[in-house]
């Protein structure tokens, strides 16, 4: 049965229909075309390939804190000695991200993918902000005056933090600085506190720099503070978006006040047990703050995934009972958070990427197959698929269930097994020419920041990529490894502190062929390399739109 999970609506296509049998053809490329092209020359045989995208799991020489060096995994190094083996850029501008920031789990699958790296949001929004636009954007000045020309009300959410992974404070504050130029009567700031992709106790600070940049710009109320936990779930526990929502649009007066965020972030880090920004529990600062009817609302975290559930609430259809709900006059999301929210306009509207890896795959009449947990299973999609929502001809897809634990350091083997056992048996049935699949433990238990259960989590990520192995040499398949970005090679800091973000480490790029006769031609690359490098090994043509480079 599938679940419903925080990704876009994606019709989950499990009506398999038999394909014709797959031999092998020589490896070399047909050259690049043009999408138009992508019918023509269409080989009549290709050699199958299976391509592997672990989440989290990055390179590192260094084995202090390092999960992945601690935890045994007989596989993966027997496949890095073994077979064609090179490292690859994950981070920065390889994925489309500024020089020096750590990838994640959107852009690394959007480039894997797409053959290429685009720039992304946080891109975007840099240049925007560097060159002065941000705050005329339409999307920003819109909210602003249906603000002022409404309730006089403006409220802003997201994650206040530098992380770059989902929002930056530097955008926040130009809002700020626009609300206030625009005329905007009261603007009501609630912050998300981050504590994953920064440290876990570094929202006071993050706090203290927006109470300063408030009184530096003359405008802006802090009104709310909640954790992540809360605000910005992704697997359908509508009872912690709920915690979140309620404070948000508490009534006036409705709780206690709390007169300074910092002190009670400290006081809260202090405790026996300590509260960190993550699961920080939501807390008032003004009396008056919470979201009325015929207010306007902003997100401004820019990746989509997390904000989409409190959005739904906000803006589309609540998902749950409560007394709290409002009706704001507008909601505005920094980039599209899922379409067919016609009624949310975007201050960054979406970026299609075409003839990626999957759609080139589909112009050539073949079948594919994708597979993931549910903590994962739109990156193998939505965003494999160049961002498109849209079920491919001759795709069929597959979603795993993802443990139901507060936290994945209570199962740190996640659906690991099961994803491996799926794919297994999918390759054996030899129906598809192209299958692929993500793990999710090296990441998600990586971001608990405990250590010998992020071991735990590579162990049976590793277990589960030999039964792959085992299926792809019994059934005449390649097989393709690689990583969105990396995590769990990271854990503690040097004074032993939790390290629970990602990394700006490469990752590895396996190949495995079943004739042995394919070689890597260098060393070094990226990731938008693995989409090329499949193709070729299959003995199809690269489209002109991606920019990678076959390593053979």
């Amino acid at each position: 049965k599938r679940q419903r999970d925080e990704q876009p609506e994606i019709p989950c296509c499990k009506t398999l229909i038999m394909g014709k049998g797959a031999g092998c053809s020589s490896s070399k490329p047909q050259g690049s075309t043009n999408g138009d092209q992508a019918t023509q020359g269409t080989p009549k045989m290709v050699k199958k390939a299976c391509l592997i995208c672990i989440d989290g799991w990055g390179l590192r020489e260094d084995t202090y804190g390092n999960a992945i060096a601690a935890a045994k995994t007989p596989v993966m190094s027997g496949m890095m000695k073994d077979y064609c083996f090179a490292p690859v850029d994950a981070s920065g501008l390889a994925v489309g991200l500024p020089e020096g920031v750590m990838g994640n789990s959107e852009v690394g699958h959007l480039t894997i993918g797409a053959g290429q790296a685009q720039f992304q949001d946080l891109v975007r929004i840099n240049l925007a902000l560097k060159d002065g636009t941000l705050g005329k954007k339409e999307g920003i000045v819109g909210a602003c005056m249906a603000a002022k020309n409404g309730t006089g009300r403006l409220h802003l959410a997201g994650l206040v933090s530098d992380g770059g992974v989902h929002s930056h404070q530097e955008h926040l504050y130009e809002v700020i600085r626009a609300a206030k130029e625009l005329g905007v009567p009261q603007t009501y700031i609630h912050c998300i506190l981050d504590g994953r992709d920064t440290a876990p106790k570094s929202g006071a600070g993050y706090m203290k720099q927006l109470k300063d940049k408030i009184k530096e710009i003359g405008h802006g109320t802090i009104s709310t503070v909640v954790g992540r936990y809360w605000a910005m779930d992704r697997d359908k526990r509508w009872e912690r978006v709920q915690k979140a929502y309620d404070v948000i649009c508490r009534d006036p007066n409705e709780g206690e006040v709390i007169g300074c965020p910092v002190a009670e972030l400290e006081k809260r880090y202090a405790f026996e047990t300590p509260e960190t920004d993550e699961f920080i529990l939501p807390f008032v600062c003004d009396a008056t703050g919470g979201v009325a009817d015929g207010d306007s609302f902003l997100f401004f975290n820019y990746r989509s995934d997390r904000m989409r559930e409190i959005a739904e609430c906000m803006g589309v259809e609540m998902a749950f009972e409560s007394a709290k709900e409002r009706k704001p006059c507008l909601v505005t999301a920094f980039t599209q958070y899922k379409s067919g929210w016609d009624n949310i306009p975007q201050v960054f509207p979406p970026q299609i990427m075409s003839n990626g890896l999957s759609e080139w795959v589909s112009k050539k009449g073949l079948k594919q197959y994708h597979c993931a947990e549910t903590e994962k299973y739109a990156h193998v999609t939505f965003f494999f698929n160049g961002g498109t929502e849209a079920v491919l001809d001759k795709e069929d897809r597959q979603m795993i269930a993802s443990p139901k634990v507060p936290t994945y350091d209570l199962q740190p083997e996640m659906s690991a097994a099961a994803v491996g056992e799926d794919m297994a048996a999918t390759i054996a049935k030899g129906e598809y020419e192209f299958v692929m699949c993500n793990f999710a433990p090296p990441d998600m238990v990586g971001h608990t920041g405990v250590l010998d259960k992020a071991i735990l989590g590579v162990e049976a990520t590793d277990k589960a990529i030999g039964v792959i192995l085992e299926a792809c040499k019994a059934n005449n398949y390649s097989l393709f490894i690689t990583s969105d970005h990396g995590n769990a090679e990271v854990m503690l800091t040097e004074d032993g502190k939790p390290v629970t973000s990602h990394t700006t480490h490469p990752v590895p790029f396996i190949g495995y062929d079943p004739e042995g006769k394919m070689k890597f031609n260098r060393n070094i690359g990226e990731l938008s390399d693995v989409a090329p490098t499949v193709l070729t090994y299959m003995g199809l043509d690269i489209p002109g739109e991606m920019k990678g480079k076959s390593f053979i």
